[in-house]
């Protein structure tokens, strides 16, 4: 399973989104932060587990589950889903 940690205002999220679209991926999103807020919390549990689980506080963050994978940056996201999901 893919899980997105994004906000829906981040243009590098949207990136990400679009190559999930085209690419046909189901995935899940996680929205840690409030849309335009500079960076405040709006959902605590997506939160913690995105430091959990990368270790930093930044998005977008992909998780493939499937793969063990985790990616931070967007360009690196894509190169990423496009050559295990392209």
């Amino acid at each position: 399973m893919l899980e997105l940690y994004q906000a829906e205002d981040c243009p590098h999220s949207a990136t990400v989104r679009e190559t999930l679209t085209e690419l046909g991926v189901s995935y899940v999103i996680h929205n840690p932060r409030r849309p335009g807020s500079d960076g405040e919390v709006l959902n605590e549990w997506a939160h913690e587990a995105m430091t959990d689980l990368g270790g930093k506080d930044a998005i977008p963050f992909l998780v493939d589950t499937d793969r063990q994978e985790q990616r931070y940056e967007s360009d690196e996201i894509v190169d990423y889903l496009e050559e295990y999901y392209g």
